[in-house]
């Protein structure tokens, strides 16, 4: 969502999937991976990174989860387990397991247009619009890259969003290159809504968050108001990391306006 030159300095949530002998969640006075806890603090110190969360899943089960570092930088306030971090960019694979479950349900197809369930959705290149498919949808290959200036700060709402992406014009020539799209992604998550008659939003909790357990997890700012521990977003300004105010990009929702900790996360993972 973010250039990487701007989030050197943002708080991360990580996982960690690996293959290593099961341990309490508590570590019972003893560091249960000896190393680690030194080697992820040099990494956020190199990195300039302010505090990160991680888990570490093992045989379908969650094996780990701690957080390091602070929450705000010049703040005392440390990351935990349960501290929630935006997720970003990663919201989008929540976006495509929705239209995979629609696909399932024999609701959506993959090589269908989007102007099947989107009536009136349209590139600015003709040929584009006929020849665009769902799955080019989800794979960045639509020939249009970024155009970020229509939803961030845009104040336009997702339908007015896909509405105008007919305006931009195309980066690349159809198909010819990888180019990364959140308003494909936005786009996506509309044909969800439409599809299912019900927003992205509530599609999302009700059919991912709500069976996995993730009770923590929002797709929108909103959802920050019921819990202090926060991680604020952080930025990399003049070689100096600073705390920077959380944006609204709920109009995004589908492309990266998650916000979730390391033990839900944990559970996505396990799924």
């Amino acid at each position: 969502m973010i250039p990487i030159s701007a989030m050197r300095g943002i708080g991360a949530l990580s996982l960690a999937v690996l293959a290593l002998a099961p341990v309490p969640l508590t570590a019972q006075g003893r560091e249960p991976f000896p190393g680690m806890d030194r080697y992820i603090e040099q990494a956020l110190a190199t990195w300039k990174v302010p505090g990160i969360g991680l888990a570490i899943v093992r045989n379908d089960s969650l094996i780990y989860a701690k957080g390091y570092g602070v929450r705000a930088v010049g703040k005392p306030e440390r990351v935990d387990a349960q501290t929630i971090f935006a997720i970003g960019s990663s919201s989008k694979a929540f976006t495509a397991a929705s239209i995979a479950m629609l696909v399932d349900e024999k609701k959506v197809s993959l090589d269908a247009s989007p102007a099947t369930y989107l009536p009136g959705f349209q590139l600015y290149d003709p040929y584009a619009t006929r020849e665009l498919t769902v799955r080019d949808l989800l794979s960045h290959r639509s020939g249009l890259a970024r155009g970020e200036l229509a939803w961030y700060g845009s104040g336009f709402d997702r339908d007015e969003i896909v509405r105008r992406v007919r305006y931009l014009k195309p980066t690349w020539s159809f198909r010819s290159q990888f180019g990364y799209q959140n308003i494909m992604y936005i786009t996506a998550g509309q044909v969800v809504a439409k599809v299912s008659g019900r927003t992205w939003d509530d599609f999302v909790r009700d059919r991912i968050f709500a069976p996995l357990g993730m009770t923590a997890s929002t797709t929108t700012i909103r959802g920050l108001e019921s819990t202090a521990d926060v991680a604020q977003p952080h930025a990399e300004i003049r070689d100096t990391v600073r705390a920077i105010p959380w944006r609204n990009i709920d109009n995004a929702g589908p492309a990266g306006s998650i916000n979730s900790n390391v033990v839900d996360m944990a559970q996505w993972v396990r799924l």
